[in-house]
């Protein structure tokens, strides 16, 4: 894996955040986040690891290519859903920046030549 950007490391910044506030709410954690939410942390960081935008990415909700699986997908939703409007007021630069990130129109990937 080459060198991880600004970009990438504010958005596993992000989701690590709303997976926080979403444990913390749902699953009454302290500090530490329950193995289900571990679980769903390290798969969201490693689909990153992986998203062949890197620094160029949307964010995942609006990329072209869902590279999650089905079920971890729900399981984001359901916690960008709770956590997103909460971001505000716990985390107002990572909400913010996201909200920026959000606006930037997917790339596409060029088709590979033979």
């Amino acid at each position: 894996m080459a060198a991880e950007g600004p970009r990438v490391r504010r958005e596993k910044n992000t989701i690590e955040a709303m997976i926080r506030i979403y444990c913390k709410n749902h699953h009454e954690s302290k500090g530490e986040l329950c193995p289900e939410c571990s679980e769903l942390l390290e798969y969201a960081k490693t689909r990153l690891d992986k998203c062949p935008f890197q620094e160029n990415k949307s964010t995942c909700g609006k990329c072209l290519i869902h590279c999650y699986q089905p079920q971890m997908r729900e399981k984001v939703k359901k916690v960008m859903k709770h956590s997103g409007p909460r971001m505000l007021l716990h985390h107002p630069l990572l909400a913010i920046q996201h909200v920026i990130d959000g606006r930037k129109k997917p790339e596409k990937i060029a088709k590979k030549t033979r």
